[in-house]
């Protein structure tokens, strides 16, 4: 009988523990090929002069990506690694390996969904079947108690509901081993420069930036460290999003670390932590339920341009509000911010600078390591006043936000 070689095509799913695409290829399949590609797509300015992703979010993923090669070859396989679009690459790499099935998790938001269907019409040209897992939410979508489309648009009502309704599925079993093609390629993850990252600012980031170090070893350190009761603080959850926002540890994992880790004295700080994970469910299920709902501009009287030319102009120079500059250099040197910060920053774009909620998203988009396009464009789209859970939309002044939740941080993390 003919062996079964399934190719993994890894995108935000960089993780060896609790991976659905991973499990079942190692079950189903005589043969595994773990692939990851770095996309050029993602590595170029857009239109509004900002970068698809900017270099502290390349450093976190060169390190996650490698982390993960490292790991999967503890397990005895690898991880081929291409700069270069996956329809372009992936049916040769079917054709040279015998691949019989590709796996991959899907995605919701427009660019990524387009990708995946040029890669399916790629593979269907060579009679390969594309498969798709969504594995990528708190709660699995086919456990929701209704269908997407009946979802409440209130969080509140959608939290109320999944919670009562649904349940979080126990995380996989670890993997001991995985079987792969006797005679793989050598392949090595890109550096910084073959992304087209220039070597003067390469070395600004090494000598002047504070980012947390990519990878799934590290979100496990990560999570150990911030579900400490001790570790009451305003990063208990930024410090953790960068690491789901690429895979490197999936939702449920988290979840049910932060339920084991439950103190009743502290219980108000992992019912945060919770809401934090079901409000980026509810993200990603609006985005499905209305589709490119949260990329539609909402405020056709503000230009997306001029609005772009100002925050440029303000990262580069600054404001005349001390706590706003500190959170653009937060953001600068790190790459990160706590989420009561980040309304403050986006409520103050909004409000003072008539910023559009599509350039103010896209600002984040390039700065911030934990980028995820549902989470983020959903956010902003809150804030801006046209959220899709009218009652959660942004309604205090920005001053009112700092005097209610910043705090001065003798060290920036």
């Amino acid at each position: 009988m003919a062996k079964k070689v399934i190719l993994i095509w890894f995108r935000n799913d960089l993780r060896i523990h609790d991976n659905e695409i991973l499990f079942e290829a190692v079950h189903k399949g005589n043969i595994v090929i773990p692939v990851y590609f770095f996309d050029p797509r993602y590595f170029k300015s857009n239109k509004l002069g900002l970068q698809n992703t900017g270099i502290l979010r390349a450093k976190f993923l060169i390190e996650s990506v490698q982390q993960l090669k490292d790991n999967l070859h503890d397990l005895g396989a690898d991880l081929l690694v291409f700069q270069g679009k996956p329809e372009d690459i992936l049916g040769t790499l079917c054709a040279k390996y015998e691949v019989t099935e590709v796996y991959h998790h899907r995605e919701v938001a427009h660019r990524e969904t387009k990708i995946s269907e040029r890669v399916e019409t790629a593979l269907w040209k060579e009679k390969i079947n594309l498969k798709h897992f969504i594995g990528h939410t708190l709660y699995h979508k086919e456990d929701l108690p209704i269908p997407i489309k009946d979802i409440p648009d209130s969080f509140s009502a959608f939290k109320k509901k999944v919670e009562k309704e649904s349940f979080v599925r126990p995380v996989l079993p670890t993997i001991e081993k995985i079987v792969t093609h006797p005679h793989l390629e050598v392949t090595q993850v890109p550096t910084l420069e073959d992304l087209g990252f220039s070597p003067t600012d390469i070395q600004n980031i090494y000598l002047n930036s504070d980012t947390l170090k990519g990878g799934e070893d590290n979100a496990l350190k990560i999570i150990d460290m911030t579900l400490s009761p001790h570790h009451d603080d305003v990063d208990d959850y930024n410090l953790v999003s960068p690491f789901i926002a690429v895979g490197a540890v999936s939702p449920a994992y988290y979840y049910h670390k932060i339920k084991a880790a439950q103190v009743p004295a502290y219980k108000k700080k992992y019912e945060k932590l919770i809401s934090r994970l079901l409000w980026r469910d509810y993200f990603r299920f609006m985005l499905k339920k209305h589709p490119n709902i949260f990329f539609k501009n909402h405020q056709p009287d503000l230009d997306i341009i001029a609005s772009s030319k100002v925050l440029q102009h303000m990262i580069s120079n600054g404001t005349d509000e001390l706590v706003i500059n500190e959170m653009f250099e937060e953001i600068k040197r790190t790459g990160n911010l706590p989420y009561e910060y980040r309304e403050i920053l986006a409520a103050y774009l909004t409000q003072t600078a008539a910023v559009n909620h599509l350039a103010g998203a896209n600002l984040f988009e390039e700065f911030l390591i934990d980028y995820a396009p549902a989470t983020t464009y959903g956010y902003w789209l809150h804030v801006a006043g046209f959220g899709t859970s009218a009652k959660d939309n942004t309604s205090s002044s920005w001053q009112d936000l700092v005097k209610k939740n910043y705090k001065v941080r003798s060290t920036a993390k």
